[in-house]
């Protein structure tokens, strides 16, 4: 892998020992759902039912990651990734959700993971990322209290095998979106839409983050842990009251519903409130909230994209929609509409606005307790197109990254303690409901061979990660 120019030296530099990375994760990439004894999983179910994602697609064969992890490993070297954060697949692990561990599914991530440590690449290992088993969907799913601990018996079956190579591990790739648009929305997986459930998800989700992290912790084995949540900006669209109360709101049960367990122990009281006409809230338990806030070592922040917001009905519809025929994600907050602030777009209809990831960290830092941060996915879909000389020209990705990489070095002289950033996404993948039409790689799948080539960004990426930063802009 070769640049096409070289950067500058670099003015803004990152501390020494910063995390280069990038993301994936286990159904967006794997395939092979049918091979070492994986069980079936929600995704494999909710695809296979017409009309849950663009043009009937699936993650059967994804891009074949399952089969081809050594040349992916090998291009990430080429890139000069030093790290690469993968999850694990929960029905490759247990197919039924609980008992027996399959070691086909434990020996497949153990050769992963000696692979990237082969070329000097640091695993950070997802334990969960939206592939519940479909027995335990079958069971309740995550409105069901016993997923949450059969979760955390899972969690520390991985953890037990992987820790003497792995040191970074995370438990639940955003709850919100498991809760609220599985549960509520219906847009994902299991594709239910009960606004109650979806409460007793979320909690649950917490739950079995909060238990997950306890039974590690008990193991001993010196790892890292953290959580990920994704994080948004959430802005009103003018001063009124209604519009003030729609961003508050959002960004309760958005951000603050579920920063405030995992680093307070405790949920916000207005949220409660807001949640009250929908649920009694009897599923917490006494105990609960303190599981819940078990300390961190990391917290692990997932960022695309800033919300404009009213609670006055007749705003300027977002560009940003789901593919298919949905409900409301916003439980106790239906009203509210996302409106346009003249923003660019990415080809997901999201707004893009790196200041706001400067803002989401300093938040973090000055509103919890200390606690280390990491950037765990940030990136964004474009219209990629082929050439004929075998290129991806992606320049809007490539300003995207640098934007937001500009603004992780602007917190960190602010003093946040951020200590990586982790490109999403490695590759173009099954971008869920969307299907394979939106292409967030930073190296470019073709659909049909499922040939691997670097876009540009890919190519700048490398460059700034051999720099140890970006080219000072001109004054």
């Amino acid at each position: 892998m070769t640049t096409q120019e070289t950067q500058s030296p670099a003015t803004l530099a990152f501390p020494t020992g910063f995390v280069w990375g990038a993301a994936t994760s286990a159904y967006q990439i794997e395939g092979a759902v049918a091979e070492g004894g994986r069980g079936r999983s929600i995704w494999d179910t909710f695809a296979a039912i017409p009309g849950r994602v663009v043009n009937g697609e699936h993650g059967r064969v994804a891009v074949d990651h399952y089969n081809r992890y050594p040349e992916d490993v090998k291009l990430m070297a080429e890139m000069g990734l030093t790290a690469y954060r993968f999850s694990v697949s929960w029905p490759r692990i247990q197919p039924d959700g609980s008992g027996a561990v399959n070691q086909q599914g434990l020996d497949f991530y153990s050769r992963l993971v000696d692979e990237l440590l082969g070329a000097g690449i640091d695993p950070w290992v997802t334990l969960y990322h939206w592939d519940l088993p479909q027995a335990l969907e079958d069971a309740g799913g995550w409105p069901s209290r016993d997923t949450a601990y059969r979760f955390a018996d899972y969690a520390v079956e991985v953890h037990a095998a992987l820790a003497d190579r792995v040191k970074h591990f995370s438990t639940i790739n955003e709850p919100w979106c498991a809760a609220f648009l599985g549960y509520a929305s219906g847009e994902h997986a299991p594709g239910r839409r009960e606004p109650a459930q979806a409460i007793r998800a979320a909690h649950h989700l917490n739950l079995a983050h909060g238990l997950s992290v306890r039974a590690m912790r008990e193991q001993n084995l010196g790892t890292e842990i953290g959580g990920c949540v994704n994080l948004y900006t959430v802005a009103p669209a003018t001063g009124s009251e209604a519009d003030l109360d729609a961003a508050r709101r959002i960004d309760g049960l958005q951000n603050r519903f579920f920063l405030d367990a995992l680093l307070t122990g405790s949920y916000p009281a207005d949220v409660l409130q807001d949640l009250s006409a929908v649920t009694d809230l009897d599923f917490i338990q006494d105990g609960d909230l303190e599981i819940i806030g078990a300390p961190l070592d990391v917290v692990m922040v997932n960022y695309y994209s800033p919300f404009t917001v009213s609670g006055t009905p007749g705003g300027a519809a977002s560009a940003a929609a789901a593919p298919t025929d949905t409900g409301s994600p916003w439980v106790g907050s239906e009203h509210v509409s996302f409106v346009t602030s003249g923003l660019p777009v990415t080809a997901m209809g999201w707004e893009i606005d790196a200041s706001c990831l400067t803002e989401l960290l300093m938040r973090v830092t000055r509103t919890y307790p200390a606690v280390d941060l990491v950037v765990s996915e940030n990136g964004a879909a474009f219209d990629d197109v082929l050439t004929d000389d075998g290129s991806v020209h992606d320049s809007g990705r490539v300003g995207y990254i640098d934007a937001h990489l500009r603004a992780c070095h602007t917190a960190i002289e602010a003093g946040a303690p951020l200590k990586g950033y982790f490109a999403w996404s490695l590759m173009d993948n099954f971008e869920w409901a969307w299907g394979y039409g939106k292409r967030f790689g930073l190296v470019y799948v073709d659909r049909e061979s499922l040939r691997r080539i670097p876009k540009d960004s890919a190519l700048w990426y490398a460059e700034t990660i051999r720099s140890g930063g970006l080219p000072g802009q001109a004054e």
